[in-house]
């Protein structure tokens, strides 16, 4: 086995955010990702539900836009060739989790592809709320997290990734997650504790 060193990030703390100019968007938190029999588990995102459940109450007592995406297929996706069915619309595997599920006020992307900009109307709804913060979590960190997280940032959104809210296969996509953030698209790389909304 090889073995390679991750590269140093910072953790940054008392991160405070303008309530009315940021959005939490809370990644996949589906059946078929986050629930023990998905389709597509990801056992470490078990271990999130917590931390996003206390970042959606603290936004919603501030009235922060909260915004989940759901990643959404049609029964013949091409996309099952590389991943195996999953997350087929109107299906068990296609909903959020209980612990996390939306209310009437929040805002649900049906995504058909990882990023969550792709083909969805997310993009026109920040820019009408002029949103300019995206405090992003949710599972896959290095795929549909991590492609949103890219999408954002090349957008002109500061980013703002608490790491114990992200989840990953292994560690080796949850820190190349974590590096491509921190490095390519100067995100924030902070915990859910430290961020707080004024």
């Amino acid at each position: 086995m090889n073995r390679i060193e991750i590269p140093e990030y910072s953790i940054s703390k008392n991160v405070l955010l303008e309530a009315k100019t940021t959005a939490l968007i809370i990644v996949d938190m589906q059946n078929d990702f986050a629930h023990s029999n998905g389709k597509l588990f990801v056992p470490n995102s078990r271990n999130t539900i917590n931390k996003i459940s206390n970042l959606i109450r603290k936004a919603r007592e501030k009235k922060v836009k909260i915004i989940y995406t759901q990643d959404w297929h049609t029964k013949d996706d091409l996309e099952f060739k590389i991943w195996g069915e999953h997350a087929v619309q109107n299906t068990w595997g296609s909903e959020i989790v209980d612990e996390l599920k939306p209310n009437e006020n929040d805002i649900i992307i049906k995504k058909l592809r990882y990023d969550a900009f792709y083909g969805t109307s997310l993009d026109h709804i920040l820019r009408i709320n002029n949103i300019q913060n995206l405090i992003i979590t949710g599972t896959v960190a290095n795929i549909c997290v991590l492609h949103t997280a890219g999408s954002a940032a090349l957008r002109w959104y500061k980013v703002i990734l608490p790491i114990d809210a992200i989840s990953a296969l292994n560690d080796f996509d949850y820190y190349a997650a974590i590096r491509q953030v921190d490095f390519l698209y100067k995100g924030i790389i902070t915990t859910s504790d430290e961020i707080e909304f004024i």
